[in-house]
């Protein structure tokens, strides 16, 4: 009687342990699982201001989205991250981020913001000269607004399709889908966007020469920024009305306008509309034949051109690299806490097997004290044991192949770090080749007095467009991706220079020949002859494929 007695109590204590055990690791796992996350999503104004910032608050939205599977909300994230790199000019960042929201806003059939992500994807394609493509995308955005009949959105979109027209030069479509986009705003629609159509036609208007049809709609775009209080749009429609009155050769009072929009982009110090301004004014006291003040506003708006030109080069190039570091720490950091959240559930599990353990050996010496002696109740016992342990070697395995799916992941990361590394090299020196074209047609011209300078901005264009420190950080990536490469090039032949270094790893990541060449900046013709003294130096047989090789190893 007494040994069934004590029996009972004792299984009473324990299961009473394990329930404590339980409740204990339920709440801890589903705390590491969720965390102290919470959202709010960055203001539209910090990710003009402040970049670096905004960026680290809506990536940290993005990974507790992710992980929470909050795909909306991502997908907002996606989108604001696209449109950070859009006001920094890096088209292509912005469209893969912009793409990427699109894709789940569509999944989730969220038709307000997956038009709004449309216009977002046409705007970047038409800053960067892609009409055909912009063009596509406000007309996609433009069905999506239709379908759930919003008519601020439907005229937000017929106004940009108006614009690629009149980029394109066809000016008849350009008017004709800006006074639809008039038709579909009602009593109450955003004024802002009433004054900009406006503004729109007058500048078609200004294209075919109707200046009286120009003047009009431009002062309707005036009066009702007025009312805004947006000086940013009224020095673009002053600046058009001060166009508009030397055109028709009323110089007084396009001085008036032109000046009064001066005045404004010096209080709010857009640069750029006073450069803008200045080059207006040189053109009316030129016709005026004052030459001496028109001289004086061209050198004037040159100037500030010339320092704006600099200083955007060198801010933009900063914060693209900010923004490159800041989502390589952002990913080690996510990468961190993933590794932290296995050791945690590793050692969760470990503190169940060992109490588990613990359970068990109180079991047996409560057994034996009970005097349980018997072959079938201690094989009982062993068996236990041996499930026990089974459970133990399953639960390691498993903590091993977290580890494994950890390295995979890691590599996967630095895969794409040296992808995103690639694409911004490649997209710097287009956009330094590209400026260095434009600027050799300038010096090309009769314009005496600017080729020294604009010489001087060549030669600083093609120091940066040399500089070996983008190489170096691309071979710290790609050696992460691809360990003991140049190692086992060098087995082949000594002979090897650092550009045939770097010729055989940007073969090795299957680059195309265009890519290559404007990536280590040389003709197409060149890299012929670079790739045959590389296989002269490797000392390849006649008919093997100098890629197939470089792949091999």
């Amino acid at each position: 009687m007494y040994p069934t007695y004590f029996q009972s109590k004792m299984k009473q204590v324990l299961t009473y342990i394990l329930s404590v055990l339980f409740l204990f690791l339920s709440v801890t796992f589903i705390f590491a699982q969720r965390g102290l996350s919470s959202y709010s999503v960055s203001p539209k104004e910090s990710i003009r201001q402040n970049p670096d910032l905004a960026f680290k608050q809506i990536k940290r939205n993005l990974n507790d989205a992710l992980e929470e599977g909050n795909y909306p909300l991502a997908a907002v994230c996606y989108r604001q991250i696209g449109e950070l790199y859009y006001y920094q000019a890096a088209y292509l960042q912005a469209l893969d981020n912009f793409y990427k929201a699109e894709s789940l806003f569509r999944k989730h059939e969220q038709t307000l913001e997956l038009a709004n992500t449309w216009i977002k994807i046409g705007e970047t394609n038409f800053y960067n000269k892609q009409y055909v493509v912009s063009l596509e995308a406000f007309q996609q955005a433009l069905s999506l607004y239709t379908s759930v009949d919003n008519n601020n959105g439907m005229a937000d979109a017929l106004a940009h399709i108006g614009q690629v027209h009149e980029k394109t030069e066809n000016l008849q479509e350009a008017k004709r889908h800006q006074y639809l986009a008039l038709d579909h705003l009602r009593d109450g629609a955003d004024q802002a966007l009433i004054a900009k159509i406006y503004e729109n036609i007058g500048s078609i208007y200004e294209d075919k020469f109707q200046l009286d049809s120009a003047l009009l709609f431009f002062k309707k775009a005036l009066d009702i920024i007025n009312e805004q209080e947006d000086k940013m749009a009224k020095i673009e429609i002053i600046n058009n009305l001060g166009d508009i009155f030397r055109k028709t050769g009323d110089y007084k009072t396009a001085l008036e306008y032109t000046r009064q929009a001066t005045s404004l982009a010096k209080d709010m110090k857009e640069y750029y509309q006073l450069a803008s301004s200045h080059r207006d004014l040189a053109k009316t006291f030129s016709l005026m034949g004052r030459y001496d003040s028109a001289y004086h506003h061209s050198e004037a708006g040159r100037e500030i051109h010339a320092e704006i030109f600099s200083e955007d080069m060198t801010k933009q190039l900063t914060v693209l690299q900010t923004l490159f570091e800041l989502e390589q720490k952002d990913d080690a950091i996510v990468q961190y806490q993933r590794e932290r959240k296995i050791h945690y559930v590793m050692l969760l599990s470990g503190i169940a097997i060992v109490l588990l353990l613990i359970f068990l050996g109180i079991s047996v010496i409560s057994r034996q004290k009970l005097k349980i002696t018997n072959g079938k109740r201690l094989h009982e016992q062993n068996q236990i044991l041996y499930e026990t342990q089974k459970r133990a070697m399953e639960t390691d395995l498993n903590n091993k192949k977290l580890k494994e799916d950890n390295l995979r992941n890691e590599l996967e990361l630095k895969s794409k770090e040296l992808t995103s590394h690639t694409l911004h090299l490649i997209q710097k020196n287009q956009l330094l080749d590209e400026l260095k074209e434009k600027l050799n047609a300038v010096v090309k011209s009769d314009k005496r007095d600017q080729r020294k300078e604009l010489k001087h901005i060549i030669n600083l264009i093609q120091l940066n467009h040399n500089q070996d420190k983008n190489w170096d950080d691309f071979r710290i990536v790609f050696e992460r991706v691809h360990e003991h490469f140049f190692d086992g090039l060098k087995e082949y032949s000594d002979a090897l220079t650092s550009s045939d270094f770097r010729l055989a790893a940007l073969l090795k990541m299957n680059l195309s020949s265009p890519d290559i060449s404007t990536m280590l900046g040389i003709s197409q013709d060149s890299l012929r002859i670079a790739r045959y003294r590389l296989r002269k130096k490797l000392n390849l047989p006649e008919g093997e494929s100098l890629a197939t090789f470089i792949q091999r190893l």
